[in-house]
């Protein structure tokens, strides 16, 4: 780290905006008094130093309109120096040059902004780079750069940046693509108070996939037309551009397929996007089966009971009229609501709410012997049918073996029943509970100690409770393509997997045969076999890295299913050595690859970490106790990583 001379301080301020795939804008203040300022890194300073400040947050609000966003970003500082700072304020233009109007604010007062011409653009970048000895500022120069006087800050004293542009967003295989980028905000040496991004979007026809491959985001739905992506985090240094992707369309099941293939020589990836018209999925539900095993042991009583009656009571009050159900309780006995399965309606419901509150903890665990009891009740294989099981402990009455556990529900589930597994606090057997959900086309969800059972089960039930496409199975046709070799392999989730109301599925593969396809999305709807066709373009080569994130999302789900094969069959050598290849290839920090966050350790090391990460994986011998929860529920998010 260098500090400049007097006459040639800079301070990079991250204002990133754009909705480009190819474009970085940054916002930067030049201090143009006296006194040295350091180019902001995150390295801790025992001290402030002079011309020193603090990115304290960044709002963004965005209204995009089918492709046009209008964009406003507030971004608010504090001097953090012992000395005044004189300013201006810089910001470049995107590479497309895409901004058709820009105002400047500050703290509510407008600024006049100049737009500096290409060449004197790229002299001024140039010099700041010389000075500095960072190449990387070259990467925000722009085709130009808007500058304006801001105001002298004071030592202590805050100032908000307003910035208002339009722009056109691009369009690609039917999505839409808003890009903001954040990644840059990084090198101030704190982290952001807060961060706060808004997008309306509206468009002309029905919304359909929403999708985020970058954060976590909340998604509102006021109507068809119109959909509200928020996120917002406290105390965070960015480390990721914020992206969203959506499409329209007025077909009862939509899709959308991003493909990337960077080396020719290899198989590319792509991403398919699937979501089921909300509205037709709430006018015609289909009829479905649940089940609810719930454990009633004596490690149950309490609170633990209290949260487990409300989880049940959740599902009693959202079944619909069609629905079957039973409730199922054990522990060294076995008891049920009803001897066979129950047609919801009101009496039903209210007799089975008072099967509930009759309920108490006492006695051993006899897993196997409720799970024969639900798995038999169910015999109808047109319909979906979901068994949600829920236990805090080890199997200690009847059959307790884990193999005859799982063997036994296999054989016992005839009617491809789905087995969503609840494991409650640390003294479950998590790898039977893994071995269980995987075995019985389910999933499996671990509730910490200090989380409320009723609050994941209501999670999960909000999502299958309305069924739209079951069974759902995907193929591609690419025109030209040999029929010998299927043009795409490991696709995850794996097929047959079930579409739900308001739910999107996110699937992901590899593609050998590039070319124009039609992807076929078959399964069942209200109980009638159906298919629905998209057309796709999977590239032969891709000219940059706009969609790498796709590599990188398939990567991290084949990376948990690589742990959980090392699991539930055995350590594998040749898997241990994949795992460790592509976690290395795309930077995937796992426990067993935890050499990547070693930085005494070579990445490029293969014999060492390929001995390193088989040794860690014997951690998966663990089945029980705190540390096995927490393997198997942190495989679950490498496995469905959105």
């Amino acid at each position: 780290m260098r500090l400049l001379s007097p006459r040639q301080p800079v301070i990079v301020l991250v204002l990133a905006l754009l909705c480009s795939t190819s474009a970085f804008a940054q916002g930067i203040l030049v201090h143009s008094g006296p006194g040295q300022i350091r180019l902001p890194r995150p390295i801790p300073q025992p001290q402030p130093v002079p011309g020193s400040y603090k990115i304290e947050a960044i709002e963004v609000d965005a209204n995009l309109t089918d492709q046009v966003a209008k964009v406003q970003v507030s971004q608010t500082f504090v001097n953090t120096g012992s000395r005044q700072m004189e300013a201006y304020f810089v910001f470049p233009l995107p590479y497309d040059g895409a901004i058709d109007s820009l105002t400047l604010l500050v703290d509510g007062k407008e600024f006049a902004a100049k737009l500096l011409p290409a060449e004197e653009a790229r002299k001024m970048y140039e010099e700041i780079v010389r000075k500095n000895q960072d190449p990387a500022l070259l990467e925000w120069l722009g085709t130009g750069v808007f500058k304006t006087s801001v105001f002298p800050l004071p030592p202590g004293a805050k100032r908000t940046v307003t910035l208002r542009y339009t722009q056109l967003c691009r369009k690609s295989a039917g999505l839409t693509d808003f890009l903001f980028p954040l990644a840059t905000a990084r090198y101030p040496p704190e982290p952001l108070d807060k961060l706060r991004i808004r997008v309306a979007v509206s468009a002309s026809a029905p919304i359909k996939n929403i999708y985020s491959p970058s954060h976590a985001v909340n998604i509102e739905r006021p109507s068809q037309e119109q959909a509200v992506v928020s996120i917002e985090t406290k105390n965070e240094i960015p480390s990721a551009d914020f992206r969203l992707f959506y499409d329209t369309g007025k077909e009862s099941v939509a899709a959308s397929v991003v493909s990337y293939r960077p080396n020719n020589h290899d198989d590319g990836y792509f991403l398919l996007l699937a979501s089921p018209d909300i509205k037709v999925a709430k006018e015609k539900p289909q009829p479905k089966t649940v089940v609810f095993v719930v454990d009633r042991s004596g490690s149950m009583s309490g609170e633990k009971m209290e949260q487990a009656r409300g989880a049940l009571k959740f599902v009693l009050n959202n079944l619909r009229d069609g629905d079957l159900f039973n409730v199922i309780a054990y522990d060294s006995e076995i008891s049920s609501f009803k001897p066979e399965l129950q047609k919801f309606n009101d009496e039903t419901r209210k007799a089975a709410l008072g099967f509930v509150e009759g309920l108490y903890a006492g006695g051993s665990t006899d897993i196997h012997g409720a799970l024969q009891r639900g798995l038999g009740m169910l015999q109808d294989s047109s319909r979906p049918n979901y068994v949600i099981f829920l236990t805090d402990g080890l199997p200690t009455a009847g059959v307790t073996g884990e193999p005859a556990i799982v063997e036994a529900s296999e054989k016992a589930n005839n009617v491809r029943a789905r087995i969503f597994a609840f494991g409650v606090g640390y003294d479950v057997n998590s790898r039977l509970l893994d071995k269980l959900a995987r075995s019985n086309f389910g999933q499996s969800e671990y509730v910490r100690p200090d989380e409320d059972i009723e609050a994941s089960v209501s999670r999960l039930y909000n999502r299958v409770g309305t069924p739209v496409l079951t069974d759902v199975e995907v193929a591609f046709d690419v025109e030209g393509a040999s029929s010998e070799t299927p043009s795409v392999n490991r696709m995850y989730p794996k097929a047959p997997f079930d579409l739900f109301a308001g739910d999107q599925t996110v699937i992901v593969g590899r593609f050998h045969n590039p070319g124009k396809a039609k992807v076929k999305l078959s399964g069942a709807v209200a109980g009638r076999e159906q298919a629905f066709d998209f057309p796709a373009e999977l590239v032969a080569s891709s000219e940059d890295d706009t969609n790498s994130f796709v590599a990188k999302l398939w990567a991290t789900r084949r990376v948990g299913e690589l742990i959980d094969e090392i699991d539930l069959k055995g350590r594998n050598e040749e898997l241990i050595k994949e795992l460790v290849d592509l976690a290395t290839k795309h930077g995937i920090l796992t426990q067993y690859t935890s050499f990547l966050a070693d930085e005494n350790a070579n990445p490029h090391a293969v014999a060492e970490n390929l001995s390193r990460a088989s040794g860690e994986s014997l951690a998966l011998e663990e089945a029980e106790g705190r540390f096995g929860f927490r393997q198997r529920a942190a495989k679950g998010l490498y496995q469905s990583a959105p």
